[in-house]
């Protein structure tokens, strides 16, 4: 099943400037290979060696952030919209 997944300006590049592309999978892990896998620009950007999910991207189904959920397990279905922020830090000392 197709979701929506919504990039960063970060990542269109790899994506040819997409804001936005129709992803399918059953759960986060797979929408995240198979975005790898449709767009090889964006490997290792998204996930690590390992294939867990890097610590400075934050992944949102619906608002809702998969850490605090199953993580790449966290299942989605279509109609869902799967936003793909980097993390910010910084600040004044």
């Amino acid at each position: 099943m197709p979701v929506e997944v919504r990039l960063p300006t970060l990542l269109r590049p790899a994506v040819g400037g997409q804001p936005v592309v129709s992803v399918e999978g059953a759960t986060i892990g797979d929408v995240l290979s198979n975005l790898q896998t449709a767009f090889p620009g964006i490997e290792g950007q998204l996930l690590t060696e390992d294939g867990s999910l890097h610590r400075f991207v934050n992944v949102y189904v619906n608002d809702d952030d998969v850490r605090y959920l199953d993580k790449l397990d966290t299942k989605v279905s279509e109609g869902d919209v799967i936003s793909i922020l980097p993390a910010v830090a910084g600040g004044t000392a």
